[in-house]
């Protein structure tokens, strides 16, 4: 089974979650993405939030919020992402950048309008009443 290794930035503001649209994509997915050779966590995670919402994470409150695995959307049945889960407070203003299309703030309602994966994080976040 092949896993695709991935990082996600939980940001939760008034019991919704912050999600993006890729230019080209339908689906919503929480924001992150694939470290790059070498990278730990911390530096992939920065490295892909600066690059998707023009943001910087303040490195001495990233925390770890758990760890979540399924089907990858838009592969090949069979294939996982993985995707390991921080939360952290930044500094700037969020604005999409790059290959982002869209930010958005989605409730439990959405759960149908994100990947495999982040369904799963809308159970747990559900689950834990931190979103509505």
């Amino acid at each position: 089974m092949k896993v695709i290794d991935k990082l996600a930035w939980l940001e939760i503001k008034d019991e919704k979650i912050l999600s993006t649209r890729s230019r080209g994509r339908t689906k919503y997915y929480i924001p992150g993405g694939k470290r790059e050779s070498g990278e730990s966590d911390m530096e992939a995670l920065a490295r892909e939030i600066k690059e998707e919402l023009n943001i910087e994470l303040i490195e001495d409150t990233v925390r770890f919020a758990g760890v979540f695995q399924a089907q990858a959307d838009s592969h090949a049945e069979g294939i996982q992402v993985k995707m390991t889960c921080y939360k952290s407070s930044y500094k700037g203003t969020i604005s999409p950048s790059g290959e982002i299309e869209e930010v958005i703030w989605l409730t439990y309602r959405d759960r149908s309008l994100v990947s495999p994966v982040d369904q799963l994080i809308f159970d747990w976040l559900k689950e834990r009443k931190q979103i509505q």
